[in-house]
Parts: structure tokens; C-alpha cells; sequence
């Protein structure tokens, strides 16, 4: 185990961490019972304290096991912006001994029918402005039972705050066989039954992807979910219950699941929900609640500092503004610096790992960095061919061993056994991540094996696109890479070659796009060319392409 990064170890922090042989819906429990009166959950000035969260998070347990028949071990889908439903549901869902299934609320039909029928949700949690996309799968697949949110629920208190339209549309579901409305199925205050679920029980299952075939589900248990939300409150500084959390990042996504929502219900933190990017409203919310803790991405925070109201803000309360998923360009990290006195604290995680593997020390912050290996976590830099260890300064497969790595892909044995290496004893998590360590320790990213766009933080998946691409009728071949993109970091390029005849344009294919996917993965660029370069075996040579995208 590489032990050259301990020098610049927190001061005063173990190098390794205990954690609760509990499930993780115990740490809400435990939370309402310690703090029952204290506030949890702020939305747009609405507020909700531990304890009526916790009644909350009963209620709708009950019901799902009542009404819905979710047993233990039962994966339910859940399907929400950031909101006090959110997190409500996701509680509810492990309360009921069940495993979450967290998706990405822009996801079109036909993908959200992937998920349902791989994980075999038998229900799902959703929201009205959203539930046309999730209905025709409702009797048609095994989704039998669906839990309608609406946001405007959950405003209980006025606000002169900009709500966007879609958070204030009134209640509104339509009526149809195994759908139900939240607030009814919260008022039935079913009373579920004793809570079973332990640490190696099924937890939650984002999903990802590789370079081939669709999305593949991360199996977490309550141990490897547990480990982040309890280790990452601790890193920076004692983890006390009077911090303040903006919650900006989807919590669909593990970052912003575990970093802004789990920790801070474990430690019994406010947690000051912001369901879409607004810089103005981001910078009333900072100043109103005193809100300590950010967790961001460099998008957000470039539209943030550059925003002409920003002197109008007060944001001396911050003390730690962190992230990961790409890195902060140092123009931007000086600017946060010159405003705040705060250094961006960058890190490095994946679904795979339920969030950070990797997290700067806060004494000694690098730029452009992914930190040094997190509590309990030995992570190396290896030959992706040979596995042999790299020295300092040389580029390898960056691979992980820790508590926070999952238990392997959803029915697919074969990726979960390609997707780890043993080494002395160790069964290390290979990311697909190329990086090296410097002689400090100190891990950097430079490329990935895997081929991955990072479009303002979101992962689009070449593969996965292509394959929905090559359902349009005047597409005969398609290539899907990275373009840089000043805003988003990278946006999507589709390389296409058309079918004979073929009279589309650009535009078209955009617009086509646009209806069968979540915007994230619509190609903001189309190429049409005569052919795509190809190697001997007939494989579409993407690296070609994507290089030469990139060096123009």
C-alpha cells in the first residue's frame, strides 16, 4: 500500500474509520430522535424538521409495503428532481427494507424502460411534471405500482423567492389503475412494519455505463453507502450537526446523494434544497440560511462568479466549497479564492464507489487534482496490461480497494469479474481511468480507457447514444465522441454517415434526438461524412475521430 501521501493527511484525522453496523435509514432515525425539533429540510423557505421527516419517511414506507407488496430485497424506482419528496422517498424506499434504483428525471420512455424491466422495480416513485414518461410502462412491464409527487406540496410557507413554474404547478395526476397521488399515500399513514434491513442488505443501485450495451446497476448494500456518508462530514473538519448544506448537485447522482443529503443526515445537518441551478437564487439562499457547505461543479460555479448581483450576497458564512467530475480551471479557483478565502476542494469517485475515493486535504489543496486515497481506501496507478505498479509521474489504470466499492453489476457476472484484480490478497476496483501519482502522493487524471464524455458533470456514454442514434431512418452509421465545449466542459458530436437518398439535416437529427433522450446526451453537433474510418476487423475507429475533434 502507497503510504506517501500520509504526510499531508488532515491533522488529527485516523487513517482509517469505523463505521455503524446499521442500515443507512437508521442514521434518519437516529437524527429525529437526537434532533426532533431541528430543521432537516429548507425548500424555497419551507421547512422541515428530523421529526416530521421521519413521520414522513414512515408513512410512505407503510404504504409501499401495504399497498404496493415491497418486500425486502425489492428494487423501487425513484424518479425526482432535488426536493423534500427527494429525500423523503429515498429514506422511505430502504425504511421498507427495499433497494433504491435513483434515475436520472430527464430520461426519456424508451430508457427509463430499461431500467425498469433490468432492475425489476415493481414500483416507482415520480413526479406529475414527468409522469407521462413513466406511464405507458405501467402494467406493461413489472411495474405495477406508481407514487406521483408534486412539488407544490412540499411549499408550505410563502417565499418571494423566483420558484420555477414547474416547482409551483398545482396538483394535478391524472387518474389511472396503480397510480397513486403522494399526499394520499402519505395520508394513509400506513405503519410499516419492524425495520429488517443490516449493513449487508441491498441499499441502493445507480446506474451506469461501459463502453458497450446499455446502462449496467451498481449494487450497493447499506455497509458501502454507509462509508461516505459517515467518513466525508469528517474529512475537513469535526462533523457537527449546526452545518449548513447546499444542495445543488441532483441527487440522483452519488455526488450530490451522498456529499449533500446522506452526510448531512447522519450528522443531523440542514440540508437547503435548490431543485435546478440558479446562481441569483443560489446566492439568497447562501446568505438567508448561513449555509456553510457547497458541493458544486465548475459549471455551476463559473455562472455563479461571474453573475453581475454577486456583490449582493453575503457568502462569508461558507467555510468548505467542494466537488468533483471535472476539473476547476484555475482562473476560476483564484476568483472563488479572491471572494471567499476558500480554496475548491476537488475529488474523485465514481458510482462504483457511492462517491469519493479520492478527496484533497484541505491544509494542502492542489489544482486540477483528484486528491490523496480517502479513509480506509488503498488505491494504485497500474500497467492496465500488466498490473504492474507504476512509479511516480507515469500514467496507469488508477485502481481502488475500500469499504465504498460496490458489490458488482446487477446481473451481469462476467462485467462484475472483469471489473476487479486481485493484487496481494486485495481485490482492487479497476475505474478505467488513466492518471498518475506524483511524488507526493497526490493522484491526477489525464485520460480514460473507457470512452466517457463528461458534459458539465453529467456521463454520456458513446456507446449507449449510438445505439439509440441507429434508430433513426436516415442514419446508416453513426459515431458518437467529445467536443470541447467553453461552458460545458464537453458537449456530444455525432459523426454520421447518412443512408443513400437521404435528405436529413442536421437540424433534423438534433430535433429527433431531443424526443428519444435526455438532453444531456442530444448531440449538440452533427458531421456528416462519406464513411467512418475503420480498422481491419471492421471496428469503427472512435479514437481516430475523437482525436482529431479534439486537435482542431
Amino acid at each position: 500500500m502507497n503510504t506517501t501521501h500520509y504526510p499531508h493527511w488532515p491533522a488529527g484525522l485516523p487513517y482509517t474509520l469505523t463505521t455503524p453496523e446499521t442500515s443507512v435509514y437508521a442514521n434518519l432515525e437516529i437524527s429525529a430522535r437526537r434532533y426532533p425539533d431541528k430543521t432537516a429540510v429548507i425548500f424555497y423557505d419551507s421547512i422541515l424538521t428530523y421529526a416530521q421527516l421521519n413521520a414522513d419517511v414512515e408513512a410512505l414506507a407503510g404504504y409501499l409495503q401495504q399497498a404496493c407488496g415491497v418486500q425486502r430485497g425489492d428494487r423501487v424506482l425513484l424518479n425526482l428532481q432535488n426536493s423534500p419528496q427527494f429525500i423523503i422517498a429515498f429514506y422511505a424506499i430502504m425504511r421498507a427494507d427495499a433497494m433504491v434504483v435513483p434515475v436520472n428525471p430527464m430520461l426519456m420512455t424508451d430508457e427509463l424502460r430499461h431500467y425498469v424491466n433490468d432492475s425489476g422495480a415493481k414500483a416507482a416513485i415520480t413526479a406529475q411534471d414527468i409522469f407521462a414518461r413513466i406511464a405507458p410502462l405501467v402494467g406493461t412491464t413489472g411495474l405495477a405500482n406508481v407514487v406521483v409527487a408534486s412539488y407544490s406540496d412540499a411549499l408550505t410557507a410563502p417565499t418571494e423567492l423566483a420558484v420555477p413554474a414547474w416547482v409551483r404547478e398545482e396538483r394535478n395526476v391524472p387518474t389511472m389503475p396503480g397510480v397513486v397521488i403522494w399526499q394520499d399515500a402519505i395520508s394513509a399513514r400506513h405503519a410499516p412494519a419492524p425495520h429488517a434491513a443490516g449493513p449487508d442488505d441491498l441499499a441502493c443501485m445507480p446506474y451506469t455505463s461501459g463502453t458497450t450495451g446499455h446502462p449496467k446497476g451498481c449494487i450497493h448494500t447499506h455497509r458501502s453507502m454507509m462509508f461516505n456518508a459517515v467518513a466525508g462530514p469528517s474529512w475537513s473538519g469535526p462533523s457537527v450537526p449546526d452545518h449548513v448544506i447546499l444542495a445543488v448537485l441532483p441527487f440522483f447522482h452519488v455526488t450530490g446523494l451522498q456529499g449533500s443529503m446522506n452526510a448531512a443526515i447522519f450528522t443531523g445537518a440542514s440540508v437547503v434544497i435548490l431543485p435546478r441551478w440558479d446562481r441569483d437564487v443560489a446566492g439568497q439562499l447562501i446568505t438567508r440560511y448561513g449555509v456553510t457547505s457547497w458541493t458544486s461543479i465548475p459549471t455551476m460555479m463559473i455562472d455563479f462568479l461571474s453573475n453581475p448581483r454577486l456583490p449582493e450576497y453575503d457568502v462569508s458564512s461558507l467555510k468548505r466549497v467542494s466537488g468533483g467530475g471535472a476539473a476547476m480551471p484555475a482562473a476560476i479557483g483564484q476568483k472563488l479564492l479572491d471572494l471567499t478565502g476558500l480554496e475548491y476542494m476537488e475529488g474523485y469517485g465514481l458510482s462504483e464507489t457511492m462517491a469519493a475515493t479520492h478527496v484533497n486535504p484541505g491544509q494542502r489543496l492542489k489544482k486540477q487534482c483528484l486528491g490523496i486515497p480517502f479513509l480506509n481506501v488503498d488505491a494504485r496507478v497500474v500497467d492496465p496490461t500488466t498490473l504492474k505498479m507504476m512509479p511516480p509521474n507515469e500514467v496507469g489504470e488508477i485502481i481502488m480497494n475500500g469499504p465504498q466499492v460496490f458489490q458488482g453489476y446487477w446481473k451481469d457476472p462476467q462485467k462484475t469479474k472483469d471489473a476487479f484484480v486481485e493484487i496481494e490478497g486485495k481485490q482492487f476496483f479497476r475505474s478505467g481511468d488513466l492518471g498518475y501519482i506524483d511524488e507526493e502522493g497526490f493522484f491526477f487524471f489525464t485520460d480514460r480507457l473507457k470512452r466517457m464524455i463528461n458534459a458539465s458533470g453529467f456521463k454520456v456514454w458513446p456507446a449507449e447514444v449510438e445505439s439509440m442514434m441507429y434508430q433513426h431512418p436516415a442514419i446508416q452509421e453513426c459515431c458518437i465522441i467529445a467536443s470541447r465545449d467553453a461552458y460545458r466542459g464537453e458537449t456530444v458530436k455525432a459523426v454520421v454517415v447518412k443512408k443513400t437518398g437521404s435528405n436529413a439535416t442536421e437540424a433534423d437529427i438534433m430535433e429527433w434526438a431531443h424526443e428519444k433522450m435526455a438532453a444531456y446526451k442530444v448531440p449538440k453537433l452533427v458531421e456528416f461524412v462519406d464513411a467512418l474510418p475503420k480498422s481491419a476487423t471492421g471496428k469503427v475507429m472512435w479514437r481516430s475521430l475523437q482525436e482529431k475533434e479534439l486537435a482542431k
